[in-house]
């Protein structure tokens, strides 16, 4: 069999690869996504889960610039929750618990439908490359498939290695085969290779849980979902529980440690700090009694239940035992083992901001490969992969995220600028202008970007219009409309807020933290006729935007004045050596990661404001 030459090969069909392939299909490139199991389209090996603290924020994003995520998880959702509710709205993120394998059959269903992309079962396990640049991919079975670009998404699949207490062997995930051969070849590319670790917990057959000792957490009463298309929101939703470990379950665990894969030092590559298995946690924490753990179904009709927070690679009757001291789990049986897999993964700061690496021109890296952790993190990566790799074949410029921009932004920002050491999770905290980019927003803020560059549709954008002109329209009224003291004091003192001696603006009383905009709907007949016909998400967007306008404010002048330093440029090639000005770490971490602009060089460990200095003065005209 003969393949015709494609314009692009992504290799690997997780959440980055799946991404990556829609996003440059629907831009107009011949794409061939290569996979070793067509069954397993974005599966989810770990937590049957999207979204969370920021990694909601992500796949909102990830919609709004017209990718596949969010509406993938409205159509398999069976919970939807949004987190931190009690929290200002730059905190809220959106979760939504899955249906394991009707979400992949749904990613499936998304890459079949899409004209230019073809799948192909196989697995790749070398480069061809020639003259510094990519020019295809060989396989398994022999095929030289010629391509203008490639990206890398192979999650943690390359040189993969099991552990199950003692016991270990070659695998990607239990059940499949790891893909061999890429690592070798890139190290003798010249390309920096480095082991990471991550794990997942017991899969429990539900009908031996005793839900009735565990505490029931049902999803929202009125949920809303991820995409900002026309998706439904869920009609019916399956709870999810809450357990916890105890004294008893920890010293049982612990009778394991010397034939713990990471505590004999057998594994080498780092795990998730924030996502540590069961066994770290009580090591760790030793003076805890009890650890909380998540019980969480994996589909509409299935009996295989997640327990998140148990994420172990002890052995076997270990975690058996283990499991059946936890309330509620006495009887439980397993359908599958906790396990750990250890992996390769290429440094991210072998990578440029449009994720093509710095060695080998048109090939692109995106997900675990590059030291993440997380689908939300693998997608978003996978679609700016995809993006960037179809741009730079029309030759178009590079489409690349600000950090005041987008969370995507930080994410790569942070990847391609500091590095990692440990799987890479996204947080609010790692972003400066949480505010700003709030989940609610994405819309706004990346859409009309999107459709520039004719990856959202003219439907997406016309919806992003129509929002804004709702807000604008409902913002006014509240800010032109006011209450006199006969009218609201009586309204105000049962609501235990402060009465007023004068006239009074709706937007001023909103500024009122006990206040809401719907409570205010009730002073004013004419407003509450406005907001029946406007959505939930219009309503909330109206409220954040007058409550939090100051900060809001604040936040766009610091990005603003950061900006000014954010987009000098620094030459391509420069030796650092020759400024003597700088320290001397400054100029080693600048000839070693080739920052491109001052604003990249910022964030570099070891660049300190000194060398800034140095740098604005000379590079700054």
């Amino acid at each position: 069999m003969r393949f015709e030459p494609y314009d692009i090969v992504v290799v690997g069909a997780g959440h980055a690869g799946a991404e990556a392939a829609a996003a440059a299909a629907r831009l107009g490139c011949r794409v061939l996504l290569v996979t070793q199991m067509l069954d397993t389209i974005c599966q989810m090996s770990c937590n049957p889960a999207m979204g969370g603290v920021a990694k909601g924020q992500i796949v909102r994003e990830i919609d709004a610039l017209g990718g596949w995520s969010g509406i993938v998880t409205d159509r398999s959702a069976i919970q939807f929750r949004m987190l931190n509710r009690s929290k200002g709205p730059a905190m809220w993120s959106p979760r939504a618990q899955c249906d394991r394998m009707l979400f992949s059959l749904n990613w499936r269903q998304v890459l079949e439908s899409i004209p230019n992309l073809a799948l192909w079962q196989d697995e790749v396990v070398a480069l061809t490359v020639d003259g510094g640049a990519v020019g295809g991919v060989v396989t398994r079975m022999g095929h030289s498939i010629p391509a203008r670009a490639v990206i890398l998404t192979n999650g943690t699949f390359l040189n993969g290695t099991i552990y199950i207490g003692t016991e270990n062997w070659r695998g990607g995930r239990v059940g499949e085969a790891p893909a061999m051969g890429l690592s070798d070849q890139l190290r003798e590319l010249g390309f920096d290779v480095q082991r990471l670790k991550t794990g997942t917990p017991v899969r429990v057959d539900g009908r031996t849980i005793d839900f009735a000792r565990l505490q029931e957490q049902p999803g929202d009463e009125h949920p809303a979902k991820f995409s900002f298309s026309d998706t439904k929101p869920l009609a019916e939703q399956r709870s999810c529980y809450l357990a916890n470990t105890n004294l008893r379950t920890h010293d049982i665990l612990r009778t394991g440690f010397d034939k713990s894969p990471m505590f004999t030092g057998r594994i080498q590559g780092r795990g998730p700090r924030y996502c540590p298995s069961i066994e770290d946690k009580i090591d760790r924490f030793s003076d805890k009694d009890h650890h909380q753990l998540f019980v969480e179904p994996e589909g509409w009709h299935s009996q295989s239940w997640y327990l998140n927070g148990f994420s172990s690679s002890l052995p076997l009757d270990v975690q058996l035992e283990a499991l059946r001291s936890i309330e509620g789990f006495e009887q439980a049986r397993i359908f599958k083992p906790g396990y750990a897999i250890e992996y390769d993964y290429f440094p991210p700061t072998q990578l440029g901001y449009a994720l093509e690496t710095k060695r080998v021109e048109n090939l692109y890296f995106a997900g675990q490969i590059n030291g993440t952790t997380g689908y939300e993190e693998a997608a978003c990566q996978g679609l700016m992969a995809g993006v960037n790799a179809a741009l730079k074949l029309q030759g178009k410029p590079s489409f690349v995220l600000s950090r005041s921009q987008a969370y995507i932004g930080v994410l790569i920002d942070d990847l391609v600028t500091k590095g990692v050491d440990e799987p890479y999770r996204m947080f609010t905290s790692r972003a400066e202008y949480r505010i700003l980019l709030r989940q609610d927003n994405a819309d706004q803020r990346l859409t009309p970007l999107a459709h520039a560059i004719g990856l959202a549709d003219d439907e997406r954008m016309r919806r992003v219009g129509e929002k804004q002109h709702q807000i604008a329209g409902l913002t006014t009224m509240v800010q032109e409309t006011s209450v006199s003291p006969s009218d609201a004091n009586e309204w105000l003192e049962g609501h235990q807020s402060a009465l007023l001696s004068q006239r009074m603006r709706l937007d001023a009383l909103l500024l009122r933290p006990e206040l809401n905009l719907r409570q205010l709907a009730e002073l004013s007949p004419a407003l509450a006729e406005a907001m029946a016909s406007l959505s939930e998400e219009v309503l909330q967007e109206v409220e954040t935007s007058i409550k939090y306008h100051r900060y809001i404010e604040k936040e766009q002048e610091v990005a603003s004045r950061l900006l000014k330093f954010e987009d000098i440029p620094l030459p391509a090639g420069f030796d650092y050596f020759q400024l003597p000005a700088l320290s001397y770490e400054c100029r080693e971490k600048l000839n070693r990661y080739r920052p491109v602009t001052i604003g990249q060089a910022s964030r570099i460990s070891g660049v300190s404001p000194a060398d800034l200095s140095v740098l604005l003065l000379t590079f700054a005209r």
